[in-house]
């Protein structure tokens, strides 16, 4: 099915295309005239726009130079009569034009058999811009490396789960490799040879988010002097993954529900919706069900991504893999460095494997690689990083948050207020944190357990 914009000043033509165009199971539109065909694309993103060449006023020519400008994704079909058939090949030899058709009795026909070229060669580059963008991962499970009995249920759940369409939300600490998986989901489906799109919502501020998601029209905003396709709509027939789906704020969220309901989006400053046929796969590496518990994320849309929940074990739940993916990073940057490191020292190797790896599998990946290019010899030596260790053992006598617990038998002063007594604690926590994070405000959320829309509330709280 296409959205389809027909533009012809004759009632007639207008009214057989689009009754003859939407049995064929396409979404039709018609206008009269030129300028009614220009301001119909700003608002709109169409697939295929069919017009009439000779037109009063404004014509088929500049019809398509507009949707040229404005919407160059979509493509145009021209209608033609005889006498200006000689300015329909010139579009099209032009580029800017996909077809031409005479008009004449066999007129339906003939666009049906435009409409049916046009779109195939849509979705050929659409596939040839999948294939690109997924020649990396084309291996599927072959790159979530790991024999341990926790991978192979995860690997055997990825096989189960890809034959199907339902929603998945993948949840895993951070470094574990949530795309990873994402990726293995989508190239065992049967959408695998569609578009596989990936977005981070934790890396967007909310309307720069919903324009990226959800695409926009022209004059929607300063600055959008063209429509853009959204991520849904680039995403149409294959899979979209929204990974850092908590970091989405409850207006987004919203959004986000009735896309899952409708399966349409709208894009910014639009006026129709556009139908969309996606699969939705969201991670994040916080616990949703207790960010639903303090209002932080939409119960509804919790229960819409969680239709199938996989759950990506942590490094020191799987020890036994971590030979296999040391012997794979060190094949990979050996290699890519040009260094003839032959295998990994056998004390380095045990030391590897007692490690409680915090970052998971990214923490392993860049010690290897930080190893292999310091090492000079044809065996590698790991040393691991020592902040986590003597964080560790700072918090051997702590409680089990790593803070200092508060006995039963603590000394308060003199009529203390107890608000502003907790308020100069959670200052202090803050402050801490983001010294120990280099300022950076997502790790310092991290260090504490809490999200970064919390630690930003925070953050302006306190004026920090």
């Amino acid at each position: 099915m296409a959205n389809v914009l027909v533009c012809d000043d004759e009632r007639s033509i207008c009214e057989m295309l689009d009754i003859s165009l939407r049995r064929e199971g396409h979404k039709v539109e018609t206008v009269q005239s030129g300028q009614g065909a220009k301001n119909k694309i700003d608002g709109a993103l169409y697939d295929v726009i069919i017009t009439d060449i000779k037109m009063p006023n404004i014509d088929g020519i500049e019809v398509l130079r507009h949707a040229h400008r404005v919407s160059p994704d979509s493509a145009v079909i021209l209608i033609t009569a005889v006498d200006d058939y000689e300015a329909a090949v010139e579009a099209v030899k032009a580029g800017g034009a996909s077809d031409y058709i005479r008009k004449s009795p066999g007129l339906v026909d003939e666009i049906k058999l435009a409409m049916k070229r046009t779109l195939e060669k849509l979705v050929l580059s659409k596939q040839n811009f999948a294939l690109r963008r997924d020649a990396a991962t084309r291996n599927s499970l072959d790159n979530i490396i790991g024999s341990s009995p926790a991978m192979e249920k995860l690997k055997q759940t990825v096989r189960t789960v890809a034959s199907t369409a339902s929603t998945v939300l993948i949840q895993g600490e951070s470094g574990t490799g949530k795309e990873l998986v994402a990726r293995a989901v989508h190239v065992c489906s049967p959408r695998a040879s569609d578009t596989f799109v990936s977005v981070n919502c934790g890396a967007f501020p909310e309307t720069l988010l919903e324009s990226e998601l959800f695409g926009y029209v022209k004059g929607a905003f300063t600055g959008a002097n063209q429509n853009k396709r959204g991520l849904f709509e680039v995403a149409d027939g294959g899979t979209i993954f929204l990974d850092e789906i908590s970091e989405m704020t409850l207006a987004m969220q919203v959004k986000l529900l009735r896309v899952l309901q409708e399966r349409t989006v709208r894009p910014v400053g639009g006026t129709s919706e556009i139908a969309i046929d996606v699969r939705v796969i969201a991670a994040t590496n916080r616990e949703l069900d207790k960010a639903v518990a303090e209002n932080v994320f939409r119960e509804d849309l919790y229960y819409r991504l969680s239709v199938i929940p996989i759950r990506v074990p942590p490094l020191r739940e799987r020890r036994e893999d971590v030979a296999l993916l040391v012997n794979h990073f060190l094949k990979k940057y050996a290699s890519a460095a040009g260094r003839n490191i032959l295998r990994l020292h056998p004390s380095s190797l045990e030391i590897l494997c007692d490690y409680e790896w915090p970052g998971n599998v990214r923490q392993l990946e860049n010690t290897v690689e930080r190893a292999v290019a310091l090492e000079t010899s044809d065996e590698l030596h790991v040393e691991l990083p020592m902040e986590r260790p003597k964080a560790r053992a700072a918090a051997a006598g702590a409680g089990a948050s790593g803070l200092p617990e508060l006995g039963s038998d603590l000394s308060l002063p003199q009529g203390i207020g107890m608000e502003n007594y907790v308020a100069g604690i959670e200052r202090s926590l803050l402050q801490g944190a983001l010294n120990q994070s280099g300022g950076v405000q997502t790790k310092a959320a991290d260090l504490l357990g809490i999200s970064y829309r919390s630690f930003r509330h925070l953050m302006k709280k306190y004026s920090l």
